[in-house]
């Protein structure tokens, strides 16, 4: 499993440093803070990358142990957020080595390990079933064509546009150049807009609906106009 570095190419903000100072003299707040503005991140990362929600947890919360544990190896060059995903990302893929001692993640053919994503959030307050089931078949099928990306692009898609992280902090995490970045987010988009548009064409046809509730709507005031109406 490769080691977690230090050096990297962003700087952390003062919050950050004023945090780690804090969390290294074990001010609960501090840590709870660091944890609290750092969970979803590490969890998708893990997740994106073991395919287990209980892996998942398990890496995110080693990692958070590791990183306490070892403050001090936070060299104050580097954002806070990067360094602890740096963290993450090794655990997890130290993890997936040791159920396939084989595997390396940068060389994996298309198609292999597919991973499971976490969930996009879906409106809960639409009162129109039929809008909230097809928000649901769309969601599924974005899930579903993100979850056959290849894993180098994959993991690439997962924290440019998921997790919303830059080219250099996405580049560091994952030891490649910021031109790989790029060229595979390029191809990660192509790939999940081919997929998707695969994937579409029967949901398309049910689009627009007219049912439910307000095919009822518009029955009953058309009755009410023609003086049908009980």
């Amino acid at each position: 499993m490769q080691q977690v570095q230090s050096r990297l190419v962003v700087g952390p903000g003062a919050d950050d440093l004023e945090l780690v100072r804090r969390a290294r003299e074990r001010d609960e707040g501090a840590i709870r803070a660091i944890m609290q503005a750092n969970n979803r991140k590490l969890y998708r990362i893990a997740r994106g990358i073991l395919r287990n929600d209980s892996e998942a947890e398990d890496v995110v919360q080693e990692t958070y142990v590791r990183a306490f544990t070892h403050l001090e190896s936070f060299r104050g060059d580097a954002r806070l957020a990067t360094w602890l995903a740096r963290i993450a990302m090794n655990e997890a893929l130290g993890r997936l080595r040791r159920q396939r001692p084989t595997v390396d993640w940068t060389t994996l053919e298309p198609g292999v390990l597919n991973a499971q994503i976490i969930q996009f959030p879906v409106s809960a307050t639409s009162d129109d079933p039929e809008k909230t089931m097809a928000q649901r078949e769309m969601q599924h099928i974005v899930e579903q064509a993100v979850d056959e990306l290849p894993e180098a692009f994959r993991i690439v898609f997962i924290t440019r546009v998921i997790e919303g992280m830059d080219v250099e902090e996405t580049a560091e995490i994952l030891d490649l150049k910021p031109e790989t970045v790029k060229t595979r987010l390029h191809r990660a988009r192509a790939m999940l807009r081919e997929n998707v548009e695969k994937k579409i064409g029967p949901v398309v046809m049910e689009a627009f609906p007219f049912a439910g509730k307000r095919c009822a709507r518009l029955t009953d005031a058309v009755l009410g106009r023609l003086g049908l109406t009980k």
